[in-house]
């Protein structure tokens, strides 16, 4: 019996950046937070450390985690942009590797309003973490570079304008249709671009934009109807992007009897259930898609 090795890959996961710019270009002394959790991976002519433990062409994974932080020391800029620089580093001056991916997950700070009641003003120098993380995955081989942009954990409510009913029923239905539902989800959302000269910043806030937009503005007869509203309406707001995965799980919210109590319940009274829940996951391509090649690697 004989074996052989199959795709394999290695790198440093999660190393965890935070840069301050201190001052801006218009010589004011307002801080700017730049916080990431970088991963990296790398494939390529590795066969010898697998089957024999030389090591001679494996870049150690230390110095991928210096290496973050070394580019760190020169401006991070958009995720997408970091992602770049290093995937094209470590494919472009290592021999042995011939692949590269950077997966970026950026967390958010908005600066904390000071002097209420007065005379309320952002701080320079204190921030609040947000809601949701931005992610950005860059993949190269050498030749072509792939960039998916997105989002994860980004809750989002509607209080009505959701319906579920004429679902299939068998033996061990007991779900009750309804024509009014709190609607719930914490969306994870990626988006491929069609090519690596984006505007980063203003296509992320479109992107973002576009996806809560339609959340909001859509009265949904299924989760799955609302998962293709976003997912559309993202690229047909965004010329630079071709492709859009979403990830809705349903965050339940059902009706608290109060009977028992003598009291009604006119919609207001809910139970948030963290599971078990429904999972709604899709696709939404643009007309004539250029191959994803390596984007979802």
């Amino acid at each position: 019996m004989t074996f052989k090795l199959g795709e394999n890959q290695y790198g440093k996961a999660e190393t965890r950046l935070v840069r301050v710019d201190r001052g801006s270009a218009d010589g004011s002394d307002r801080h700017e937070i730049i916080d990431l959790n970088v991963s990296t991976a790398l494939a390529g002519d590795l066969d010898a450390t697998h089957l024999t433990g030389d090591n001679s062409g494996v870049l150690p994974t230390d110095t991928q985690k210096n290496t973050v932080y070394a580019f760190a020391r020169d401006g991070v800029g958009e995720p997408e942009e970091f992602g770049l620089r290093l995937a094209r580093h470590f494919v472009d001056t290592t021999e042995t590797i011939t692949r590269a991916r950077v997966h970026l997950e950026m967390y958010r700070w908005e600066r904390i309003t000071v002097g209420y009641p007065d005379n309320p003003a952002p701080a320079h120098h204190s921030f609040a973490r947000a809601a949701g993380t931005r992610t950005a995955t860059v993949t190269y081989d050498g030749t072509t570079a792939w960039v998916v942009s997105g989002v994860e954990d980004v809750t989002v409510l509607n209080t009505t304008g959701s319906e579920f009913h004429g679902f299939q029923r068998d033996r061990y239905t007991t779900l009750a249709a309804t024509n009014d539902r709190v609607l719930a989800t914490a969306v994870t959302a990626r988006w491929r671009h069609g090519g690596v000269d984006s505007d980063w910043g203003k296509s992320f806030r479109r992107a973002h934009m576009h996806l809560l937009a339609a959340f909001a503005d859509t009265h949904s007869l299924s989760l799955q109807q609302t998962l293709h509203a976003m997912g559309e309406r993202v690229l047909r707001e965004g010329d630079e992007l071709v492709e859009a995965r979403l990830s809705l799980p349903n965050k339940h919210h059902f009706l608290v009897d109060l009977s028992p109590f003598q009291l009604d319940n006119p919609g207001e009274v809910f139970f948030a259930a963290d599971r078990p829940y429904g999972l709604i996951e899709g696709t939404v391509l643009r007309e004539g898609a250029p191959e994803p090649g390596l984007a979802w690697w």
